[in-house]
């Protein structure tokens, strides 16, 4: 399989309880490489399809440095080298407890504030950023209809991200935008149905690369354990 697209996340284990409802909640498995069908909740104010349609094609993640292409004279080998030689300097470290978060209109999975996952995420952009090839004038101008402050501005010149070091915000999305209305209702389930599932001791142990395939879907290539 081709990719055209990589990405490395935080992928949490996908044989736990939580991460196995969180899987089926968005539809897409991407360590399977599979659609999973919908949970059967009933008290939603929409449709699961519906909330999670925009996210899916990502699977269960944190994005640690967001999906680019390749530069020239790169590729998917080096990559893994350069991942590989970055995670064996950094120990694993506690994620600490996660809540459902509303970040603006969508709903993500939110640990403490960590300085130690903060500078562990800016390694990753930084050091793996010569894998990335620039952006293209169209993909700038999209980026730019967010509305972006100065310092996004500066970032998304620089790393091909606005998001990122001091605008970096580690989250595990689980829906796209909603409307506000309908929005307490969403995270009310979730909270009745998802969170008793999560355990209080994650940690973060592996750094985990995804391709996105041709059809726009992500799938886990390789994990990497932090070993430092």
């Amino acid at each position: 399989m081709s990719f055209t697209r990589y990405a490395l996340y935080y992928a949490p284990p996908a044989d736990t309880g939580w991460t196995r409802f969180a899987t089926s909640w968005l539809g897409w498995d991407m360590q399977a490489g599979k659609m999973r069908d919908h949970p059967t909740l009933p008290d939603l104010p929409l449709a699961i399809g519906e909330i999670t349609a925009a996210p899916r094609k990502y699977g269960l993640h944190a994005t640690i440095k967001p999906p680019f292409h390749l530069a020239p004279g790169t590729s998917r080998a080096t990559l893994e080298n350069a991942c590989a030689e970055l995670c064996q300097t950094q120990p694993a470290f506690p994620l600490g407890p996660l809540r459902l978060t509303p970040l603006g209109r969508f709903l993500a999975l939110c640990p403490p504030a960590s300085p130690v996952l903060s500078e562990f995420a800016a390694r990753c952009v930084r050091d793996l950023d010569r894998f990335r090839a620039p952006l293209t004038p169209d993909q700038l101008t999209r980026r730019r209809a967010a509305r972006l402050s100065p310092r996004q501005e500066a970032n998304l010149t620089a790393w091909g991200y606005p998001y990122v070091l001091d605008d970096f915000r580690f989250h595990i999305t689980l829906t796209g935008r909603i409307a506000k209305p309908d929005l307490p209702g969403v995270q009310h389930v979730l909270e009745q149905a998802l969170i008793p599932l999560i355990p209080p001791g994650l940690s973060f142990g592996d750094l985990t690369l995804t391709g996105e395939d041709e059809n726009g879907q992500f799938h886990l290539l390789r994990r990497f354990p932090l070993q430092g």
